[in-house]
């Protein structure tokens, strides 16, 4: 039977085991099998640590049978049967009721899945799987075994047989694999071909091999990534735009004379650098990274105002209404009249700045629209109501992205789409990245950071209040911040949900709420019960500790009117303390409020936790951020939070953050829920491995025809490209 790649595995192993592999394991085809990768290797006689086994695995272990035991109950009918195994490092139980066994004798090597149970102290098997290995098991004599992932009714044993029918059918395995890699980045890079890399990988006879195997596959999914992004970047490249270079005299000179500060250094650094990339056809694609509160705001309206100068229109796109309306206030009183051109008291010399969100009303959005249509308004601020159809612009020069994390390129492009000519790109995050994940979620974009924060402000200190072991602290926390709201300043509380909406109260007003949550394995003391909500923490402030001032909530799910009148109070001080979801985590900017309180701080992960803080000593005042949690200070979980505490280095968080978070987290997939492509490659460890392979894609894709001249690795960025679990490409 001839097979390839794309042959569904129910070709190959029958109806019934594919079956219970697609549903369980998420495997349809040869490719899947084949790229279902051992998670680790036992060796006969070496220690694979028994007594390392957590109660609670799932896991098969390589043992020897030590002792055999059958009695009769005494508490019910029928037999118990107790066996031992070892395996050098420690023992365990395996039990069984009735004979339900194999048949098993002492002094055999077997193969025992199950999961890790507990018996008057000991760990113990309930009736786990078994495969007694025999001499002729060819497989299991080799040196080292493979240990695949596996599920309820797929064991690792059936994995592997399944693999070798593959790798032993008739048909080589050369001709059945089209290798991605061309053979002089083999050559270069000192890679073995894929056929080699895949036996070693499934069969290897020694460690050496399996570190070969493992670089040369990183290499596939390092380079199929980076090419998918440099033919993203070449298509831009040749698609011309319109040059906007500055003019002098405009609004641009004039937002200058306006700021009430002065530039910081690097700021005028990216400005210089936006300004040139501006000023040529080729359209700028560019990621703006920058510490909370660096001013990345002034660095995009000053891109805008040059833009507008040469005849453009600007977009801003923000995730929320509530960001939205403060970036159109923010930027409306920075240009003063000349944000009002138009208006009878603005400067014709200007532009105005037009808002447009999904809640506006009709005729407030046929205003806008037709403001966007004509010119008159040179910079458009919106949700993704500007992605709708039916907002037409005149001439789109320059489309800024706001927190690029909440939205997909998917969404970039609909609004690029919006211009005559392919307008610039400016892509913002306040949440630094890692130069890996830059290189990789962010690789069509360059890349511009700002770390120098602006003179003037008072910096947050952040401390956790483990109110688990010391729960006197929470008194001291709520005494803070009546003692801040006493000096005439204002609070921040935050809960990870809303609470009492029928929905069970979880998320809020976007679809990446949980951007940034701890992995399952960091969670902290609190998941042992519901996380804390808005409604019910607002209302024991205002009954208790807080009864005094003027407590108010803010979440997602209130109506747009409500929460920007609700914004708009707290940014006249009309309230003491805002109790609010996460929808303040991004860009609320209000310089009065220098206390934050995270109630369980442990929901929400580091990046996250840094942005939040980044709400607070936005002024001239001190801020404060108290990261209250349930979790011992000495767990996985407490000592996370105690680094958050101990550092404002966003850059530092952030490889603390892709420490902690697992790789598909971090590329998006796990958002999907699905799995993701990258399975051996480490956003952590392997930032070599993926620069090299940018530089190699890169000149595959400019060289000559391009991709063209590579079919095979042409072939597998078309697979990424359609394939739905690649959601990493499109969010980060």
């Amino acid at each position: 039977m001839a097979i390839s790649m794309d042959t569904p595995l129910s070709r190959v192993l029958g109806p019934k085991t594919a079956k219970v592999m697609a549903e369980q394991l998420s495997l349809h085809s040869v490719r899947d099998l084949l790229r279902h990768y051992p998670r680790r290797y036992a060796r006969r006689g070496e220690m694979t640590r028994l007594d390392g086994l957590e109660v609670g695995d799932r896991v098969t272990v390589l043992a020897q049978v030590k002792s055999v035991s059958t009695r009769k109950m005494q508490q019910r009918r029928g037999t118990l049967t107790e066996v031992t195994v070892g395996d050098g490092a420690g023992s365990m139980r395996l039990v069984f009721f009735n004979n339900r066994h194999a048949h098993l004798d002492v002094g055999e090597w077997g193969l025992f899945a199950g999961t890790v149970g507990l018996w008057r102290g000991d760990k113990q098997f309930t009736h786990p799987d078994c495969h007694i290995l025999t001499g002729d098991d060819d497989d299991w004599a080799r040196a080292m075994v493979p240990l695949y992932p596996a599920s309820k009714d797929v064991s690792s044993w059936v994995v592997q047989k399944s693999v070798k029918l593959l790798l032993d059918d008739a048909h080589s395995l050369e001709q059945l694999l089209d290798d991605p890699i061309p053979a002089a980045v083999r050559e270069r890079h000192g890679l073995v071909d894929l056929a080699t890399a895949l036996r070693q990988k499934h069969r290897p006879e020694s460690q050496e091999q399996v570190d070969q195997a493992d670089e040369r596959l990183k290499w596939d999914e390092a380079l199929v990534l980076q090419a998918t992004l440099a033919a993203r970047r070449r298509s831009a490249a040749l698609e011309p735009g319109i040059a906007r270079p500055p003019r002098r005299g405009g609004l641009l000179d004039a937002v200058d004379v306006a700021l009430p500060f002065s530039l910081t250094d690097g700021q005028r650094e990216v400005g210089e650098e936006l300004a040139a990339e501006l000023s040529r056809e080729q359209p700028m694609n560019r990621l703006l990274q920058g510490e909370v509160g660096s001013g990345k705001t002034v660095v995009a309206l000053r891109a805008m105002a040059q833009v507008v100068d040469a005849g453009g229109q600007a977009a801003l796109l923000a995730p929320t209404e509530v960001l939205a309306a403060q970036h159109a206030r923010s930027l409306a009183a920075i240009l003063g009249p000349l944000g009002r051109a138009g208006e009878l008291d603005g400067d014709p010399a200007g532009t105005r700045v037009a808002l447009l969100t999904g809640s506006q009303k009709a005729a407030v959005r046929r205003e806008v629209r037709a403001a966007v249509a004509d010119g008159s308004a040179g910079i458009v601020v919106g949700t993704h109501a500007l992605l709708q159809e039916g907002v037409d612009f005149a001439d789109l020069g320059l489309v800024v992205v706001d927190e690029q994390h909440r939205f997909g390129v998917e969404q970039r492009d609909a609004l690029r789409a919006k211009g005559t000519r392919p307008p610039h790109v400016l892509v913002m995050t306040a949440t630094p990245i890692p130069r890996t994940v830059a290189m990789t979620v962010y690789g069509d974009l360059e890349t511009s950071t700002l770390r120098q924060l602006p003179a003037g402000g008072g910096g947050v200190s952040s401390s956790v209040v483990p109110v688990g072991e010391k729960p006197a602290w929470l008194d001291r926390a709520w005494a803070r911040v009546r003692e801040e709201v006493a000096a005439g300043r204002q609070a921040y509380v935050v809960c990870p949900r809303i609470g009492d909406l029928e929905d069970g109260g979880k998320g809020d007003d976007g679809p990446d709420d949980a951007d940034g949550a701890p992995p399952p394995e960091e969670k902290g003391a609190s998941d042992k019960r519901p996380p804390l909500a808005v409604l019910d923490v607002a209302e024991a402030l205002r009954a208790g500790p807080l009864s005094a001032l003027r407590v108010e909530v803010l979440h997602g799910r209130m109506p747009p009117e409500e929460k920007e009148a609700r914004m708009r109070a707290f940014a006249a001080a009309e309230i003491d303390v805002l109790v609010a979801t996460t929808v303040v985590e991004v860009g609320v900017d209000v310089p009065n409020a220098t206390v934050m309180v995270v109630m369980d701080a442990d929901r929400f992960g580091v990046s996250q936790l840094h942005q939040l803080r980044g709400r607070v000593a936005r002024g001239a005042h001190a801020g404060l951020c108290l990261l209250v949690s349930e979790a011992p200070s000495t767990s996985p979980t407490g000592q996370r939070l105690a680094a958050v505490a101990s550092t404002t280095d966003g850059f530092e968080l952030a490889r603390l953050d892709l420490e902690t978070r697992r790789e598909g987290d971090v590329l998006g997939a796990a958002q999907s829920g699905r799995r993701t492509t990258v399975k051996l490659l480490s956003l952590l460890h392997d930032e070599a491995l993926i620069a090299e392979a940018r530089v190699e894609a890169t000149a595959l894709v400019e060289q000559g025809r391009g991709l063209a001249d590579h079919p095979e690795l042409a072939a597998a960025v078309a697979a990424l490209a359609m394939d739905d679990r690649a959601t990493y490409l499109e969010k980060a």
